[in-house]
């Protein structure tokens, strides 16, 4: 899988915002890849199992005041009361708790994968000329005229994977081979009973597809949406999750230091974009209370990355009424406050 990376030179508050963050909270110390020696083992957050048991311990009953995400059939067979919490620290050791073998679906998770290629292709000034890089007070479903918002929402997402270079099912072939790459973990697929799950229901999806092609937005025909209901329908782990969360906190290199797609704009611009609306609506709050870069999907998954520090992975199907993992938001946010995790701490 091969990419040209193109020089990026556009940048929005947001990303600023997060750049200015990283600067004044990660001055010096950041992770020599690559080596035997960290220059960040000093300052190790000392995470470890029990951690991770007390919180998920102390937070597992928030499933009861969600519910699981039932507007794609597929999905809503999960059992509500599963739960996995994971950690990748500084030094790329993984830390499991919980249910940590439950494959889910990604969902909107995949979206900053697709971003991620779409933008070493096509350049964040070619991308961000049809989409916009603003956040929302709308659910991730009524994003439906104009350019979209963003490419966190539905709408932005669809149009995202829709620029990937190549014809037939190749884009979402690409985002599914990142993921692998990410993780390494070669066994990922996707699931095809979510996937016919969601080509069958996904009305509103297809209706924004349509909205945009006519406003010129996209050319081609539904495959370009079937990869998009295909990567949304990617099966992963929170161990996987948390690997993603470490590949973008550390300038895209992946957990066991390898550089291969090392790319310091690009991981700055994936993590403006999760801060700015990786919540869907609830992004603002999210952003005062946990101050991370994080992205949902309504399998009940959560990725958060740490800027030069840790990936985290949380699963829990039960979704608050933003479609964001009840359970799986307190136990980030119990992490956060007893290690001061917030970039605004």
């Amino acid at each position: 899988l091969c990419f040209t990376s193109n020089k990026m030179k556009r940048y929005t508050f947001s990303t600023l915002l997060l750049s200015l963050s990283l600067t004044c909270f990660n001055p010096i110390n950041q992770t020599v890849y690559g080596q035997n020696t960290s220059k960040n083992s000093s300052k190790s957050l000392q995470i470890n199992e029990k951690t991770l048991s007390d919180i998920l311990e102390k937070n597992k009953a928030f499933y009861k005041e969600g519910k699981v995400a039932d507007y794609i059939p597929e999905l809503g067979k999960m059992q509500a009361d599963k739960i996995a919490f994971s950690v990748v620290n500084e030094n790329g050791k993984v830390i499991n708790i919980g249910d940590v073998n439950q494959k889910f679906t990604i969902q909107s998770i995949s979206k900053i994968i697709a971003l991620m290629i779409a933008v070493t292709e096509k350049g964040e000034k070619n991308v961000f000329s049809k989409m916009g890089y603003f956040g929302t007070d709308k659910p991730l479903n009524l994003e439906t005229t104009g350019k979209p918002l963003n490419p966190m929402m539905n709408a932005g997402a669809i149009l995202t994977t829709s620029m990937i270079d190549g014809e037939g099912e190749i884009p979402f072939k690409k985002i599914l081979e990142m993921v692998r790459y990410i993780t390494k973990n070669n066994s990922i697929d996707y699931s095809k009973s979510v996937y016919n799950s969601e080509k069958e229901t996904g009305h509103k999806n297809r209706g924004m597809f349509y909205l945009m092609k006519n406003n010129g937005l996209i050319e081609g025909d539904e495959e370009k949406l079937n990869n998009y209901f295909k990567q949304c329908s990617i099966e992963a782990t929170a161990e996987d999750l948390a690997k993603i969360g470490y590949f973008f906190a550390h300038q895209c290199t992946r957990f066991d230091g390898d550089t291969t797609y090392r790319n310091p704009e690009i991981s700055q611009l994936i993590q403006s974009q999760m801060l700015t609306a990786g919540m869907y609506e609830f992004s603002g709050e999210y952003s005062r209370t946990i101050g991370l870069p994080s992205k949902s999907g309504v399998g009940g998954g959560i990725t958060v990355s740490v800027p030069n520090k840790i990936g985290i992975g949380v699963f829990s199907p039960a979704l608050d009424k933003h479609g964001n993992s009840a359970a799986g938001y307190h136990m980030i946010l119990d992490l956060v406050k007893q290690y001061n995790l917030s970039l605004f701490q």
